[in-house]
């Protein structure tokens, strides 16, 4: 997820200057590895590792990773293992979400990479599909691979003068709590929308209306213009309406997870239509975030006072449900994991204590308030195998991966061919 971000990062900031032919580097099995793909690894890794990307030794070391996955990939057509072209839809759909979420909308994601999102699905396609063919293999090797207890303590005993101190470390669980859209905002925005609907009805211009009125703001000075679109690219109450519109048909109030909307058909050209909307968002009522807070302070004084644990409210009211079904257990994390906030609530806290609520941003006009309680604080130390086990099995199992996956690789470049032509 992280690489295919930065190289959408760099798809928008980097342009390599390239000859008209461009230089193969590599050979593996039948596919070659171009100058200018190499000079883009070398100045991705540059740029996310924070290294020099002139260093010789970069270069060397990024060509040979390239390398080893060209020649998983060779592996993966002998050993016939393939993805559908579902799985890579729903996993190219999933990141594509993800980066609309980091930037607010689609027009904003658009406008930062200077493309449409067609075109960057498709850039994207290739290394989506080659990733999941790499994990998949990968994971026929190595995801079945175990630590026995006289394996971890022989790698324990083997290298515990040069582990180092573990970090400290807290034991953290939590209730988290999403503010509600009352009933009678929901129904008071869309009333406001009905009279536009009446409007546009009785005469009045779409365009202006949605200059005037609509909450889209990429779109409202365009009169709610959309352009030609694709299935996919909307929440699925908004393309149920728009695809089944004839042209020049408005529709009814429709309803999605941004507010309300009314759309208007303006043309169809084969699979895609150019539709135009006008969109009412419902804001939290202030008082929601209060009543939240609230509940939040009476469920911590409950616990207090003996009425309840913490983990009884964690699985009753917490809307976290990753930690809800295990007793709002956040897990045993690092303070050094801690994002600032969260740090300086935890700093606070002495053990069995409950924080104040605290609010919680997950992506543009999405948030919550949580309260922690800290179960355990555990203060620095050097690794042991009575406290630390799990830690240490987990670096023995990759140590003894990575042990196999050179080997593999070494066994991988003695059945494929492959040449270096720098």
């Amino acid at each position: 997820m992280k690489k295919l971000f930065l190289i959408l990062v760099f798809y928008s900031s980097i342009v390599f200057a390239q000859e008209v032919l461009d230089k193969v580097v590599a050979v593996v099995d039948d596919e070659y590895i171009l100058q200018s793909e190499l000079d883009f690894q070398i100045q991705l890794t540059a740029y996310q590792r924070r290294l020099n990307p002139n260093d010789a030794s970069l270069k060397k070391s990024v060509l040979n990773a390239m390398i080893e996955e060209k020649l998983i990939l060779a592996q993966a057509k002998i050993d016939s293992v393939n993805v559908s072209e579902e799985e890579v839809n729903r996993q190219l759909d999933y990141q594509i979400e993800m980066f609309i979420d980091q930037y607010g909308s689609k027009e904003n994601f658009e406008k930062a990479y200077n493309r449409p999102l067609e075109k960057i699905k498709r850039e994207l396609r290739d290394e989506v599909k080659n990733n999941l063919l790499i994990q998949k293999v990968q994971g026929l090797r190595f995801a079945t691979m175990e630590m026995s207890r006289y394996e971890v303590e022989e790698f324990f005993n083997s290298l515990k003068d040069s582990l180092g101190k573990v970090p400290e470390e807290v034991k953290l669980s939590q209730i988290f709590i999403v503010p509600k859209i009352s009933d009678t905002d929901r129904e008071r925005v869309k009333n406001r929308l009905e009279i536009i609907v009446d409007s546009i009805k009785s005469g009045v211009n779409f365009s202006e209306l949605a200059k005037r009125h609509s909450d889209d703001q990429a779109t409202a000075k365009d009169g709610g213009d959309l352009g030609f679109v694709k299935r996919g690219l909307f929440f699925k109450e908004f393309e149920e309406s728009a695809f089944t519109l004839n042209e020049g048909e408005l529709s009814g109030i429709v309803e999605t997870p941004l507010g309300f909307h009314v759309i208007q058909l303006l043309d169809r050209r084969g699979e895609s239509v150019r539709v135009r909307h006008i969109l009412l968002k419902v804001q939290l009522n202030p008082e929601m975030d209060e009543s939240v807070k609230a509940k939040l302070r009476l469920i911590a004084d409950s616990t207090r006072q003996g009425h309840g644990t913490f983990a009884e409210f964690a699985r009753r009211y917490s809307e976290d449900k990753a930690s809800a079904q295990f007793d709002g257990e956040m897990g045993t994390l690092s303070i050094s994991e801690l994002e600032t906030d969260m740090r300086n609530v935890v700093a606070k806290l002495k053990e069995g204590e409950i924080s104040e609520p605290r609010k919680i941003t997950l992506g543009q006009n999405n948030y919550g308030y949580q309260i922690i309680l800290l179960e355990k604080r555990i203060p620095e130390h050097n690794p042991n195998l009575d406290q630390d086990y799990d830690k240490l099995s987990q670096i023995a199992l990759y140590n003894k991966k990575q042990k196999i996956y050179l080997d593999w690789i070494e066994q991988l470049k003695m059945q494929v061919y492959w040449e270096v032509r720098l």
